[in-house]
Formats: structure tokens, C-alpha cells, sequence
């Protein structure tokens, strides 16, 4: 089960950003999967919670997954959905979309500072 890794991982990434700019709160953290990552998102979701649920810096937080779709490329100029068979010269097309898995934005909130 791949999935606890990921979903580790974006935990580790969501949490290492958040320090970095001293967050007090974890709301959103917003992951694109690629169609053919061969990742299920609602596992990846639901692993997030557990791992998430330890820290109280992510008390609430959420992922929020975007399915990227996988586009091929091909060297006679076809670039679509289609990533086995090229439609036009039916050769193999080159992957250039899909298999991504990317943190691309936590969301946090963070506490007031003291006036001086």
C-alpha cells in the first residue's frame, strides 16, 4: 500500500512549509495526482487524516486533490489523451502529463503578532 507514503509525504512537506512560515494552523493543503500515478485519492485522503490527526498543527486540516489528466505526446505532432497508441501514426506517445504528484499550496493560518 503505496499510498501511506504519499500521503506521509505530503504531510512531511505540508508541515515543513507551514514551520517555515511559522503557521499556526494547517487548513488546506492542495495536491495535484496525476490520472495514471496509480494512486487512489480517497485512501491517500483518508491515510492523510490518520497521520494528520497526531499533529496539532494540521487539527482540521484537509487535502484537497485535483486529478490531473494525462496528455501524451507524440514526434509526428499529435499531443492529446491519448497515451498508448498515437492517433494519427500509431506510434507509442511520450508521457508528458499524468503521473505527477505535486503539493502545490498549503493554506495556513497564522497568529497575530504582538504590537510593539
Amino acid at each position: 500500500m503505496h499510498e501511506y507514503g504519499i500521503a506521509y509525504d505530503i504531510f512531511a512537506t505540508a508541515r515543513k512549509a507551514a514551520l517555515d512560515n511559522k503557521a499556526a494552523l494547517v487548513t488546506i493543503i492542495h495536491v495535484d495526482l496525476g490520472e495514471v500515478a496509480m494512486v487512489n485519492p480517497e485512501q491517500v485522503e483518508f491515510l492523510f487524516s490518520v497521520i494528520a490527526a497526531e499533529e496539532p498543527l494540521f487539527a482540521g486540516a484537509r487535502l484537497a486533490c485535483r486529478n490531473v489528466p494525462a496528455v501524451g505526446r507524440c514526434g509526428c505532432g499529435y499531443e492529446g489523451p491519448e497515451t498508448f497508441v498515437c492517433p494519427r501514426c500509431g506510434a507509442l506517445p511520450e508521457l508528458i502529463q499524468g503521473r505527477e504528484i505535486v503539493v502545490t499550496s498549503v493554506e495556513i493560518e497564522v497568529a497575530d503578532s504582538p504590537a510593539c
